[in-house]
């Protein structure tokens, strides 16, 4: 029995884990760069957010992130947007912007 609640408990507690992760996704990123990034980027046209996400690999985006630079990086690629995008987006960018980095292989059917 007690073995029953352990297991039970472990994967609760696993199910609530993945839901936090699971709260950022690619196509709200996406949905954040049209709205408040794409008239400030030197980036156009339709594909304008696959070009930003093409700005670099998924390393290289990781190791921005990490380093808390993804805010600085997104003004270096577009630079009147200083100051539109807000912190709560940022993650939701951030899973956009990895998901289909240039060496992803990615293609988005948005």
């Amino acid at each position: 029995m007690k073995d029953i609640v352990k297991l039970t408990f472990t994967i609760l507690l696993g199910i609530s884990e993945l839901s936090t992760v699971a709260s950022a996704n690619s196509k709200k990123g996406y949905n954040v760069f049209l709205k408040t990034l794409q008239k400030s980027c030197t980036t156009t046209g339709v594909n304008s957010g696959i070009k930003f996400a093409f700005k670099h690999t998924q390393d290289e985006w990781e190791t921005i992130k990490q380093a808390g630079k993804f805010g600085e990086e997104v003004v270096k690629i577009c630079p009147n947007s200083l100051g539109k995008l807000e912190a709560k987006y940022e993650n939701d960018l951030y899973h956009f912007s990895y998901e289909y980095a240039s060496d992803s292989g990615n293609i988005p059917n948005f």
